[in-house]
């Protein structure tokens, strides 16, 4: 049975490499949102209509609600959520405040195809 992720990403171009690398390795894209309020939203149908998804793929800067508050959000929903944050944003803080708030691990972009994968497979397999 394939592994089910959601893509939360403002960029489409983003969110289009994303399911395209995760598809041709086997994973099933359950949704994509483009903003922190719609990956809530989406999680929460998923969670609710019993198709949780066994990741979410989060970025940090997003318009409307950012990545961080999803993600919050989301844990408030689900607790047992499993969240990565993948952002350009490598601040310091930033990474901290997403591992407080439930995050598992953090990759940055851009990223190296077999790491991402490597670290999406870790995360999935540690849930």
């Amino acid at each position: 049975m394939k592994k089910k992720i959601l893509i939360v990403d403002d960029a489409i171009y983003m969110r289009a490499v994303l399911r395209d690398l995760l598809e041709r390795n086997g994973y099933e894209i359950v949704g994509m949102a483009k903003n922190g309020e719609m990956g809530v939203e989406m999680y929460e149908q998923l969670y609710v209509n019993g198709n949780k998804p066994d990741l979410v793929l989060m970025d940090i800067t997003m318009k409307k609600m950012n990545g961080i508050e999803a993600l919050k959000e989301i844990k408030k929903i689900d607790a047992m959520s499993n969240v990565v944050m993948v952002s350009s944003v490598g601040a310091k803080n930033s990474l901290v405040e997403a591992i407080h708030a439930g995050a598992k691990y953090f990759i940055n972009k851009p990223f190296d195809d077999e790491a991402f994968l490597a670290t999406v497979k870790k995360a999935i397999l540690e849930k």
